[in-house]
């Protein structure tokens, strides 16, 4: 393939930034530059075809339809028979993207969009806190919707709502949760400003559940943006990669004895990738994150996997192929092919950092305590995605960073911003039941 322009990206570590600061490394990322608007109408099916203007949010090359990878000598070739209409492999450390297909081309995202209410919501709630559920909090959820088995009447910790939301994809969690927090109409309007902030400028959250609606799009990329701004989240970590969970049943009362009693039910994560079917392994190293299925959005999935120290996200949308499973199988071949490729597969993109990132002189203060309060499991109060930590000269937060294996830094625009590894994927066979 004929290789583009793209400017410059060098990324070094936290440890030897601070080593060779006299030496730092630029970074320039492209202009956030969105497309024009939807490309297609979730009322209707997706245009079987992308559109020839795309966002370059990124880089260049990520705006052009069709698949965009630089192959160097020894690199392997992408997998073949991949049918999804758009699809992204992007390291979610330093957030090169590796190799991508219609990045930016905006689809309707099914229950993947639930990774962005819960980037926006979760923090704004302790796990321990107690609600118990009307019937406004059920209310205008979408026909068929995907359901934990929430009852009206019935109390329920906010841990409990969020196992609903990320193993079984409940609307019913969701809306609860959205109630909580100021109703539907509140909760989309911060989703969007979230969306906003994270620069995934493809998406426009219309429902906090992702459920089929005219306007409702987002993208490959904007979802992989979501996805790693949400695995800085220790709780958001923890609820993707459980594999099952218990959860609070109905409360009955014996006719006889006149006494109450409340059961569980067992609930399994719905990422195939994570709990395995019939026909598909547990796929190794994975670590969440989520997926979706509905009319309009086919099936949808963005996952996380670690491989010897490397950590890769994986956004597929829409396979048309159609069979079971193809999104998760589609999902673990770009995986595969990104493990080997590390290394040997130049860059077509980048993960831009949010907004508030590439502000100069943006809160040296507030992003060391956001690291303090992830390094010691502590929610973020402020729920502003913990990925954004900017230093006006690196002090602060570089000594954050100096303090975790793992750490990356790279300069924009003068600001810091801190893509290192302050989350840990957890280890999945210890979590197993």
């Amino acid at each position: 393939m004929k290789r583009s322009g793209r400017r410059s990206l060098q990324v070094t570590s936290a440890a030897l930034v601070c080593l060779a600061s006299a030496a730092s490394l630029a970074l320039t990322a492209p202009a956030a530059v969105a497309a024009p608007g939807p490309s297609t109408s979730p009322s209707a099916s997706p245009s079987v075809t992308p559109p020839a203007r795309m966002s370059i949010v990124g880089g260049a090359r990520l705006g052009q339809p069709g698949t965009q990878v630089d192959l160097a000598n020894g690199a392997p070739v992408l997998p073949k028979d991949l049918t999804a209409r758009s699809w992204i492999v992007a390291d979610a450390e330093s957030g090169e993207v590796l190799a991508a297909h219609n990045a930016h081309w905006r689809l309707p995202p099914a229950s993947t969009l639930k990774m962005l209410f819960a980037d926006t919501v979760l923090p704004r709630f302790p796990k321990t806190t107690q609600h118990k559920v009307t019937a406004e909090d059920l209310a205008g959820m979408g026909e068929g919707s995907s359901l934990v088995g929430i009852k009206e009447g019935e109390t329920y910790t906010v841990h409990d709502l969020w196992l609903g939301v990320f193993l079984r994809s409940g609307n019913d969690a969701v809306h609860v949760l959205s109630s909580m927090n100021g109703g539907v109409a509140d909760t989309v309007k911060q989703m969007n400003a979230h969306a906003e902030e994270l620069q995934a400028l493809d998406t426009t959250a219309v429902s906090p559940d992702g459920y089929d609606m005219p306007g409702q799009v987002s993208s490959a990329y904007d979802l992989t943006l979501i996805a790693r701004s949400g695995m800085q989240k220790k709780d958001f970590r923890e609820y993707c990669s459980t594999v099952r969970a218990k959860f609070p049943g109905e409360t009955k009362k014996d006719d006889k004895t006149g006494k109450t009693t409340r059961g569980t039910f067992e609930i399994q994560n719905t990422n195939r990738l994570l709990a395995g079917d019939y026909d598909i392994t547990q796929y190794q190293g994975i670590a969440g994150v989520k997926n979706g299925n509905t009319t309009n959005a086919g099936a949808t999935f963005t996952g996380v996997a670690e491989r010897n120290g490397k950590v890769l996200l994986v956004t597929v949308m829409n396979p048309q192929k159609p069979q079971h499973n193809q999104v998760y199988k589609e999902t673990a071949a770009l995986l595969d092919w990104g493990f080997r490729a590390a290394g040997k597969a130049r860059p077509v993109g980048q993960l831009v950092p949010p907004k508030s990132a590439a502000q100069p002189g943006a809160g040296s203060a507030t992003a060391a305590a956001d690291a303090a309060g992830e390094a010691g499991g502590a929610g973020n109060a402020s729920g502003a995605p913990v990925a954004a930590a900017a230093s006006e000269d690196g002090g602060s937060g570089m000594g954050v960073a100096l303090g975790i294996a793992g750490g990356a830094l790279a300069l924009l625009a003068g600001a810091a911003f801190l893509v290192n590894r302050r989350w840990p994927l957890p280890d999945l066979v210890r979590r197993r039941h």
